[in-house]
């Protein structure tokens, strides 16, 4: 079998981790759009549901770097496991919620058991991806993800028309128990390891990976601190965390509020920006695969995601201003989508810097951005109730998002940890 052919084993790999990424977006974003059925059954304000919101990224947020650790010493098939079926069991439990308290405690739970899915793929990629197709194969990666978040609102809809929200939950939740049992089936964390892998395949991976720390796990957290590119790459996350977590709880609260859209227009334009967000997770994995080649590693990494800010800070700013309600959602949508460009020379650039500690660098890029996703779901209220309204949330985002376009400046690839 080629290196290259398409039924090489570690392109399974790959379609595993893009299963994953789905999955983990159902369930994350499902209770956004049923966000107005469980208020009226709970009798929560705006402001408590923000604080359920953020109760699950912080959560998330403290639990990252350790899960993240303990991938990069035990592996990603164990770990990835026992992840998937704690979160799976939380979002579950979701439907037994009885209050504001319950509800807080429950997402605060899941978010203990979904922290760290992420970095701990990015660690599964580091072993079986060459280099050169990293980029591409993070673009795939999140295209799962955001094709999940784009459709889950419009399910998530006709579902709970039909079946109530609870039950909506646990649908949803049943899922990843399939996902978790196949993954430790099948999955191996090195090509050596795995029975399918031929000698020709697991030689090109490992000629090809890069970026393995001479180092090994020797003051790991001082040489992360120390390293000149993770103060940059950590604040710039915090813009696409930030935007993100604005998606997929108030854009649909601020579509029908500040916009006056309904029904199933509503959970389509909901949708939109992560549907959108698909063409650019491909494009950008091409891109920054195509400029490094092109330019090297430093500039096909940073310019292609430096770019991609401006152009998404532009967007989110004509969006705060526009007067046309269908405009401002294409705007809201085109730079959630661009932003997204930039996802696959995020995480490569920390498969790069990383190597064998790819695991914990991305737990701490993805952690700093958590901030965004703690703040937000809870100051986006707070604006709107008498300090600034929906046109201040929207242009806090635009001016993360210029933030994130400087930090790439900073960001070298090259420099290993």
């Amino acid at each position: 079998m080629s290196p290259t052919s398409p039924a090489s084993i570690r392109y399974r790999v790959a379609a595993f981790t893009v299963a994953l990424a789905f999955v983990t977006y159902l369930d994350r974003v499902c209770i956004s759009k049923l966000a107005g059925p469980i208020s009226a059954d709970l009798g929560l304000t705006m402001q408590q549901m923000g604080f359920v919101f953020s109760s699950f990224t912080l959560a998330y947020a403290i639990f990252e770097v350790p899960t993240a650790r303990w991938a990069d010493r035990l592996g990603a098939r164990v770990v990835l496991t026992r992840i998937v079926i704690w979160w799976s069991v939380f979002t579950i439990v979701t439907a037994a919620a009885f209050g504001f308290w319950s509800l807080v405690i429950i997402r605060f739970l899941f978010g203990i058991g979904e922290a760290g899915a992420w970095p701990v793929a990015a660690r599964a990629l580091s072993r079986w991806i060459p280099q050169q197709e990293r980029g591409r194969v993070q673009g795939i990666f999140f295209t799962g993800a955001h094709l999940a978040g784009g459709t889950t609102p419009f399910v998530a809809f006709i579902l709970e028309q039909y079946i109530g929200w609870r039950a909506v939950f646990v649908v949803f939740g049943c899922v990843g128990f399939c996902w978790a049992a196949a993954w430790y089936r099948w999955f191996r964390d090195e090509p050596r390891e795995h029975a399918s892998v031929t000698v020709v395949e697991r030689d090109y991976i490992e000629a090809n990976r890069a970026g393995d720390s001479p180092h090994g796990t020797a003051n790991i957290w001082g040489r992360i601190l120390r390293h000149p590119s993770m103060f940059p790459l950590c604040l710039m996350y915090i813009a696409n965390t930030y935007g993100f977590y604005f998606i997929i709880t108030w854009l649909p609260k601020y579509l029908e509020v500040e916009r006056g859209f309904n029904g199933a227009l509503l959970a389509a334009l909901s949708g939109l920006p992560l549907l959108l967000s698909i063409a650019g997770d491909l494009g950008g994995g091409w891109a920054t695969d195509w400029a490094t080649r092109r330019f090297g590693l430093r500039h096909g990494r940073a310019v292609i995601a430096g770019v991609a800010y401006l152009i998404a800070g532009l967007a989110m700013a004509g969006a705060a201003v526009v007067p046309n309600p269908i405009a401002a959602a294409l705007l809201i949508a085109t730079a959630i989508a661009t932003s997204m460009f930039t996802l696959a020379a995020s995480w490569a650039t920390c498969v790069d810097i990383g190597g064998s500690n790819a695991g914990v660098v991305s737990a701490f890029m993805n952690t700093s951005g958590q901030i965004g996703g703690i703040v937000g779901p809870s100051l986006v209220p707070w604006l709107v109730n008498g300090h600034g309204g929906w046109p201040v949330s929207i242009a806090i985002m635009s001016a993360l998002y210029l933030i994130a376009a400087a930090c790439w400046l900073f960001i070298d690839a090259r420099r290993k940890l």
